[in-house]
């Protein structure tokens, strides 16, 4: 055999034993320097090839540049190897610690929807929901809304082109279930509604309701102030009292609107509930009989009350919030404090 390629070959075999035994850099290169380096042994086979015979050259040639691209990409992928895992040394250091992994968490709107259920389970209530797309007789019609009242017009209430809309409370759910339970009837209804509010501290084009119903024999308005009176106080606390006041709704008669006790001066008086005492929560009372004959159910047997509650004026007094547009600015220095 051509001596030359003999040396490559026994080189080529050598060389790789040499790498799989290397375990850092400095192997890798001591291998390459005796190898490939100026002194090292290919670069003397490379001297010898003027003194073969002219039939012998072009094996040799073959075998001396195959031989050398061997080592080269035994190299190559040696210190690939090599830095692979010592990147995985660095990431992983074993003698740390162990990380926690950073958790999010619900949002302050949705902590107070189930806090508000939670409460109003507690007194028999259960948990009702219906589409966030109504249509109008859901919305306005069934519940006793005339053609021409404000809250249907395209400045207040936002139509899809198919004559459906966003649903302007969360009314329509009490509907629904009315047209498919027969009496007693007691439900809650959290959700998300929409109506054409210009954005500001207290308003906002979408936000969160829950309401409430109640239809069963004998049910007055009595009742519905005392679920009222033991909501504000598992809320707020037991010194929270309720103030109702005589108001108008389409689909309750009578109507109030009803009140609790300030909950930043604690009754007596200050700039938030301008003086009064008191601040505006929502709108209750007894459930309209001509909403009692749209679901089928006789007015002169059955009476009840519906009673709803605006969640983020809710978490603007639970948490002194002065403006509810910070609950959706997706600023985390704000969320993570809840």
């Amino acid at each position: 055999m051509n001596s030359i390629v003999e040396a490559v070959n026994t080189a080529v075999a050598a060389a790789r034993k040499k790498f799989s035994a290397c375990t850092c850099a400095n192997d890798v290169e001591a291998v390459r320097i005796e190898y490939l380096g100026r002194n090292g042994l290919f670069p003397e086979l490379s001297k010898g090839m003027s003194q073969l015979a002219p039939e012998e050259r072009k094996d040799a040639g073959r075998a001396f540049n195959e031989g050398r691209s061997a080592i080269q990409n035994m190299l190559q992928e040696k210190l690939s190897e090599l830095n692979a895992g010592s990147g995985a040394e660095e990431a992983i250091d074993i003698s740390l610690p162990g990380r926690r992994p950073r958790l999010g968490h619900r949002h302050p709107i949705s902590q107070l929807t189930d806090e508000c259920v939670a409460i109003f389970r507690r007194m028999g209530f259960i948990v009702a929901d219906g589409p966030e797309i109504e249509d109008v007789y859901h919305n306005f019609d069934a519940l006793n809304t005339p053609a021409d009242h404000p809250s249907r017009d395209l400045q207040d209430t936002f139509y899809l082109p198919d004559g459906r809309i966003l649903r302007s409370q969360t009314s329509p759910v009490q509907i629904r279930v009315m047209e498919t339970h027969t009496p007693p009837v007691r439900i809650v209804a959290p959700g998300r509604v929409f109506r054409r509010d210009t954005p500001d501290a207290t308003h906002g084009m979408n936000f969160h309701q829950i309401e409430g119903l109640y239809v069963d024999r004998g049910v007055s308005l009595a009742d519905l102030k005392s679920v009222l009176q033991c909501f504000a106080r598992e809320m707020y606390g037991d010194d929270v009292k309720v103030r109702l006041r005589p108001h108008f709704f389409p689909f309750t008669e009578p109507s109030v609107e009803y009140d609790f006790t300030c909950v930043v001066c604690g009754g007596k008086g200050c700039p938030v509930c301008k003086n009064s005492g008191y601040i505006e929560i929502a709108g209750a009372g007894m459930v309209d009989p001509a909403v009692f004959e749209a679901v089928g159910y006789d007015p002169t047997v059955w009476t009840g009350y519906a009673f709803g509650l605006g969640i983020e004026r809710l978490a603007m007094l639970r948490y002194r919030i002065p403006d509810l547009r910070l609950l959706y600015d997706n600023d985390v220095r704000f969320l993570e404090q809840f």
